[in-house]
């Protein structure tokens, strides 16, 4: 019996990295998915394998059924509640957790990716993140979104569709924003007043988008000087910031921990950042179609 316990953790352990890079794409949560990992080597310790050919599938089948429980658990948290973009009010989770390696791993996996993940049907992201990604299977998936298999494969579909988007700009067109784009965000994360004034307008204008504006606090912004010195003195956010599609054209997310709390649509005019909305309210941010830039 030890034996075979010592077998079993072993066996887990070599799987775990594999389980818990599932688990956090279906989550986008380092914490939940820990939690998920930790729920997925309890089954297995107090399940009869010794029937189970395949142990690996037999953990990844395990693991995401466990994911999708928690996803539905969060969609129906969601319903309840306008403010579920806060993590706190998705999870329940008040356990801290390391904001460096939170950060290192959703730069990994692609913050943009996981925003748009995260506006999938819990069925459609397991089908995505399990086929597309870990390159599980239908057949496999099938049973644990208890669909068949034709229709397993539209479920990825639908969500490959969501993932890639569609742009409504040529693709010259949207290598020239996303150039422009990345400059800025690299001049904002350096905190660079001059490399800001690079990209900006001199005329640029910021809005934002909110129904939170302190009292006092300007709605607009006018300006490239006014602007960079505002992006400059905030520069920490920037780091929690990746381009993306937004409503088809080339945008920025704002997602630290991979929770979307702001949009940046933007207006680029000959190579410059001319009208830049900070969209922060979360009922227009579910209004937004996002989707991920090809590299």
């Amino acid at each position: 019996m030890k034996n075979t316990h010592n077998w079993l953790v072993t066996q887990f352990e070599a799987e775990r990295p594999r389980l818990r890079a599932i688990a956090y794409r279906m989550l986008g949560s380092l914490t939940e998915a820990e939690d998920a990992v930790q729920e997925s080597w309890l089954n297995l310790s107090s399940s009869d394998t010794s029937t189970v050919s395949n142990l690996s599938g037999w953990l990844t089948t395990v693991v995401a059924r466990v994911c999708l429980n928690m996803l539905r658990t969060r969609k129906s948290r969601r319903e309840d509640s306008l403010e579920a973009s806060e993590p706190e009010a998705v999870t329940g989770d008040k356990r801290e957790v390391n904001p460096e390696q939170e950060m290192e791993l959703a730069d990994s996996v692609g913050l943009a990716l996981l925003v748009v993940l995260d506006q999938l049907a819990p069925a459609e992201r397991l089908a995505f993140v399990l086929h597309d990604i870990f390159a599980v299977s239908f057949d496999e998936i099938a049973p644990i979104v208890e669909r068949s298999e034709a229709a397993t494969r539209q479920l990825a579909s639908r969500a490959r569709r969501r993932v890639r988007g569609k742009a409504s700009m040529q693709d010259a067109d949207i290598a020239t924003s996303r150039d422009v784009v990345e400059a800025f965000l690299a001049a904002a994360r350096e905190g660079s007043f001059e490399a800001l004034l690079a990209v900006l307008d001199p005329n640029i204008v910021v809005r934002f988008d909110s129904q939170d504006v302190p009292v006092g606090a300007p709605r607009e912004m006018h300006g490239a000087a006014v602007v960079a010195k505002m992006l400059v003195e905030h520069s920490q956010i920037f780091r929690a910031c990746q381009v993306a599609l937004v409503n088809g054209f080339v945008g920025i997310v704002v997602a630290p921990y991979a929770r979307l709390i702001a949009v940046g649509d933007l207006l680029i005019k000959d190579g410059k950042i001319t009208i830049f909305t900070a969209i922060l309210d979360p009922v227009r941010l579910r209004q937004l179609h996002l989707a991920v830039l090809n590299d």
